[in-house]
């Protein structure tokens, strides 16, 4: 059985969006960081973007979408934080 295996990955990822909703402040200052305006709007999105691609990971038939999306999503975040440190 494989350490990281799709569902294990989408199990964590749904559970960390979900927490997102849960304790959105301990998901503030980290979200400041690519999106410093509208930033508990951000931690809710963002919530629900990694809710959505864990549980598409961890269902067999949604799985090739949900690593797409998955891929999408840290590219995104990564140009989006990116961005705010050249500017800032």
């Amino acid at each position: 059985m494989a350490l990281f295996s799709a569902g294990k990955v989408g199990l964590l990822l749904a559970a960390t969006g979900v927490a997102h909703f849960v304790v959105p402040e301990r998901f503030a200052e980290l979200t400041k960081q690519a999106f410093p305006e509208d930033t508990d709007q951000w931690v809710q999105r963002n919530g629900a973007a990694e809710t959505a691609i864990g549980l598409a990971l961890m269902a067999r038939p949604l799985r090739k979408g949900g690593k797409l999306a998955l891929v999408g999503y840290l590219g995104w975040l990564g140009y989006n934080a990116a961005n705010v440190a050249q500017s800032g």
